[in-house]
């Protein structure tokens, strides 16, 4: 789901703020900060906010490094996050896909 949305990638000591471009159930792509030394494999801490109401904090692994992106890999969406996540993807599904009445 193509999405635009602020996310902090934080690992130990270290955290850089960047946008969400897409995000999906079983992970999301954000642009490659200026500075970001992140490698393949190696998890992080992300913490998205989409609009108002929807903050969801992960932890997520990187699979797939562009020049401009970082994609990562849900580990494990802590069970208080599962709705919210599901709501928002759930959200898009339904303005795409038009069911007959």
């Amino acid at each position: 789901m193509p999405v635009k949305s602020a996310v902090l990638m934080i690992q130990g000591e270290q955290s850089w703020t960047s946008d969400v471009e897409d995000i999906s159930s079983t992970g999301v792509m954000v642009r490659r900060p200026h500075g970001w030394t992140g490698t393949l494999g190696e998890l992080f801490v992300l913490d998205m906010i989409f609009g108002a109401k929807v903050n969801i904090h992960l932890k997520a692994t990187v699979a797939r490094l562009t020049r401009e992106h970082i994609g990562f890999a849900y580990e494990r969406i802590p069970p208080n996050k599962e709705k919210p996540l599901w709501d928002l993807l759930g959200g898009y599904a339904d303005r795409l896909e038009k069911f007959p009445h």
